[in-house]
């Protein structure tokens, strides 16, 4: 990659951050998107229920069992996949890894008075880069002991 003002090679710890930034601002959206269109199933669904149960005189138990059974499953792929905690959490890291670019180019905050900003932005953007992946980990781990929690409890 080149800079197209000066015509010379943009530093790799820019494009690293310029990644990192498109990639957590991608993954964010995507995880928004399926928790709100989730919970916009589940909330419909559970909605119906009343409904259904007043106004439908033809086995109404059969209907309300089935929109039981997809609120169910609808709640168990958010649990399982855990939309919106990587949804905050990535949207957290994009905006953190924006304003660490801001201030770099600013030459403000932390960057104002350094020798060299260049290795400080690199050394403070893997920080939150790492940061975020331990939070991921332990979120998974979390997810993973919840589930053996749930499959003891319920038995063979």
């Amino acid at each position: 990659m080149t800079n197209e003002a000066t015509n010379q090679a943009t530093p790799p710890t820019l494009e690293r951050l310029e990644d990192q930034i498109a990639w957590y601002d991608r993954k964010s959206r995507y995880a928004q998107r399926w928790f709100k269109s989730l919970k916009v199933v589940q909330l419909a669904t559970a909605g119906l229920v009343p409904v259904v149960a007043v106004f439908v005189t033809t086995a109404p138990e059969k209907i309300t069992a089935v929109l039981g059974l997809i609120i169910l499953i609808v709640e168990g792929l958010q649990q399982l996949n855990q939309y919106q905690t990587n949804w905050i959490s990535y949207r957290s890291t994009c905006e953190a890894l924006r304003h660490e670019k801001y201030l770099f180019l600013a030459g403000a905050g932390p960057y104002a008075n350094v020798d060299n900003p260049l290795v400080l932005l690199a050394d403070r953007i893997e920080g939150l880069i790492s940061q975020e992946h331990a939070k991921w980990t332990s979120t998974q781990q979390q997810t993973g002991k919840s589930e053996k929690a749930a499959q003891k409890t319920a038995g063979p």
